[in-house]
């Protein structure tokens, strides 16, 4: 994240304040400036080529910022935002954007350019699972904080979400809770940003969500397993369930099944067809998904549902539930064999 202090000024600054500040941005390629008054409210932008400019035009470099401002500027407003928006700022290639409040006060600055996308979405991490098949190893330690390579499991799947423009996001907690807790707590790049809520029973794979409707501030809530280790491009994931006007969309990896025989189809004791040893493909569910937030209102309270139970409830209702293939990688880490796969793995795959 953009360090706030290094890229504001206050209105009424002369420009050689603003220079000052500038030249110590150094190599940052996102020389840029955002003037703000004494509430905070953002008022504009300035950069070297806004001076260069206004010397240019017969301005003094002891004439106030205010007077090189550039007053139409991009900024994205705090969960009032969408793909759309994005789009735009790659088009305009605009490398750092303010996120502001209702009041257009600055939340945060983003880096385009350091950011894989801005999803506006609600992020559910599930880390309240016992982890039985890799037992002995979850004996002591909760599953989503065995270590792959340098990091515990649960990190990847948190930074890769940041990297994607998630801000909000709830990790729940059940089974050894208090050292997830306390690993979130310790780690300060979370800070305001990934909060826990902690089940008094275990609630299924996405019973927990009726913990935390009222925290979500976008329309659009990801909820994912914590014990994935996958490159999926989210930006991608999101595009089709905006695209597909879906209420609910699951990602899906491909279950492929070897038949070592002659598969013979009959109809009536007569043979209507012959594949020699088939492979079949099914689409399996990866455990990711997107949903409306207002969908959400329909997992009962405190009590015990998993995700596919949700997702047939949906489909009995006849909301739009649709699939995402993932051709990224995606590995579940469920048994010690996967666990060992994800060490070898993290070699070569890039996340």
């Amino acid at each position: 994240m953009v360090d706030i202090d290094k890229h504001v000024i206050q209105t009424g600054a002369t420009v050689i304040l603003a220079l000052d500040k500038l030249n110590n941005l150094g190599s940052d390629l996102t020389l840029t400036l955002f003037i703000i008054d004494n509430e905070q409210v953002i008022l504009g932008t300035i950069t070297d080529g806004d001076i260069r400019r206004g010397l240019i035009n017969g301005l003094q470099t002891t004439d106030v910022v205010d007077k090189f401002m550039n007053k139409h500027f991009h900024f994205l407003q705090q969960n009032n935002y969408d793909i759309d928006k994005l789009d735009e700022l790659r088009r305009l290639n605009i490398q750092i954007v303010p996120i502001v409040d209702e009041n257009n006060r600055i939340i945060r600055i983003i880096n385009l350019s350091k950011k894989k996308s801005i999803l506006p979405i609600d992020v559910v991490i599930m880390a309240g699972g016992r982890g039985e098949r890799l037992r002995p190893l979850t004996d002591s330690i909760p599953k989503p904080l065995l270590h792959i390579g340098e990091k515990p499991i649960i990190e990847y799947n948190i930074d890769r979400l940041y990297d994607y423009g998630a801000w909000n996001m709830f990790i729940t907690v059940n089974y050894l809770a208090d050292q997830i807790i306390d690993w979130i707590n310790s780690k300060d790049k979370y800070n305001g940003i990934v909060n826990y809520v902690k089940e008094k029973k275990p609630l299924g794979t996405i019973g927990s969500v009726s913990l935390i409707r009222d925290k979500f501030k976008h329309n659009t809530v990801l909820i994912t397993n914590s014990d994935l280790l996958t490159n999926i491009n989210y930006e991608e994931f999101y595009r089709s369930f905006i695209e597909s006007n879906a209420d609910m969309i699951l990602a899906t990896i491909p279950y492929l099944v070897n038949i070592p025989y002659a598969v013979i189809e009959t109809q009536d004791n007569k043979v209507i067809s012959f594949k020699e040893k088939p492979i079949y493909n099914y689409q399996s569910n990866a455990g990711i998904y997107l949903i409306k937030k207002e969908l959400l209102d329909l997992i009962p309270d405190q009590n015990h549902i998993n995700a596919t139970d949700f997702m047939q409830l949906l489909i009995s209702k006849g909301y739009n539930v649709t699939t995402f293939p993932v051709f990224n990688y995606w590995l579940d880490i469920g048994r010690y064999e996967d666990y060992i796969k994800a060490q070898n793995d993290l070699k070569n795959i890039k996340f």
